[in-house]
């Protein structure tokens, strides 16, 4: 039996995003169920590289499909100046939950990408107005491109503010889209008065004020994803319908983990986890809702999800590179 070598490129192209929407919608709905297992992502600090490994292993069984899966990724901001390498590095085995058989490893770095996306994508899905057009970003890094290509499949989004302090960044985003969108360059300000607004900034003190967003802003806090980072005024959380992806991950490591630590968030702010809402045991956006923010760390889970589209498509369509990785 082979094992299936997927690159960056396979897992861009058999990772279609509709269907990874739709894989991560389903495993936050089994993981609400309690069909799934995911322990807490490890961490190993490596301050004399200025660095981090971290292992995230899950399984889900979402209804007609179930898979087990680890990625080994990593953060190391020093990689682009001193050795030309993405500060982000992913790999992921994917594997059969029966047998234990590894049907595939492939690239995790554009898997995150993707799985990232559709995640807000879902709970955009779910907390945002019906009838929203208008999308805010700030940060115009590789993220705020997948963040567009997701919402874009669940609002019918037609104007498009992106804000960073890179002008070269904000203008390559603009051009990227000019054919399909009203896009524009703008502050952070313009983009977070925009009916949905995502943000993708590593930033460890807020850039966005409560008094900036819609009157029916749905944010989506994807930039948190370590102890200390924190984008979102206090005082946004303390309004918002506040939806977490995961409760151990947000509060170590999400947009609420500052206020957290610091006591002015408590477990009664919290409206609930996006699972739960996803499976239908709790309300998503009701008609009284003013602003709504969900505080996306990233989870097991999803890469799960998004592991199994790209392996059954790529599978599927012959793609990939068959190698002899287990000895029988």
């Amino acid at each position: 039996m082979q094992t299936l070598l997927l690159g960056p490129d396979d897992v861009s192209e058999y990772a279609d995003l509709p269907s990874v929407i739709d894989a991560v919608a389903a495993a936050f709905a089994a993981d609400a169920r309690g069909d799934s297992i995911m322990p807490a992502k490890s961490y190993i600090d490596l301050p004399e590289y200025n660095g981090d490994f971290r292992s995230m292993p899950a399984y889900v069984h979402a209804g007609e499909w179930d898979a087990a899966a680890v990625k080994w990724v990593n953060v190391h901001p020093d990689n682009p100046a001193d050795h030309d390498l993405p500060t982000v590095l992913g790999t992921l085995i994917y594997s059969d939950p029966e047998t234990a058989f590894p049907l595939a490893v492939m690239d995790g770095t554009n898997l995150t990408r993707l799985r990232t996306g559709a995640a807000a994508a879902v709970a955009t899905d779910h907390l945002a107005v019906l009838d929203a057009d208008s999308l805010g970003l700030v940060g115009a890094g590789v993220q705020s491109y997948t963040q567009l290509e997701a919402i874009a499949a669940v609002r019918d989004i037609e104007t498009v503010v992106v804000a960073d302090r890179n002008d070269g960044k904000q203008r390559a985003f603009v051009d990227h889209f000019a054919d399909r969108f009203d896009a524009r360059a703008g502050a952070i300000e313009d983009a977070a008065a925009c009916d949905v607004l995502s943000t993708v900034t590593p930033v460890e003190s807020p850039i966005v004020e409560r008094d900036w967003l819609g009157e029916h802003t749905h944010v989506n806090a994807i930039g948190a994803d370590a102890a200390g980072k924190h984008e979102h005024d206090d005082r946004t959380l303390l309004d918002a319908k506040l939806v977490i992806d995961d409760y151990e991950q947000c509060t170590h490591s999400g947009e609420i983990n500052v206020p957290w630590r610091e006591g002015t968030l408590s477990d009664d702010d919290i409206y609930g986890e996006l699972g739960a809402i996803v499976a239908g045991e709790i309300p998503g956006r009701e008609s009284g809702d003013d602003i709504t923010l969900f505080d996306s760390t990233g989870l097991a889970i999803q890469d799960v999800a998004a592991a199994h589209v790209a392996y059954e498509n790529a599978r599927a369509a012959g793609a990939g590179t068959d190698f002899s990785l287990v000895g029988s």
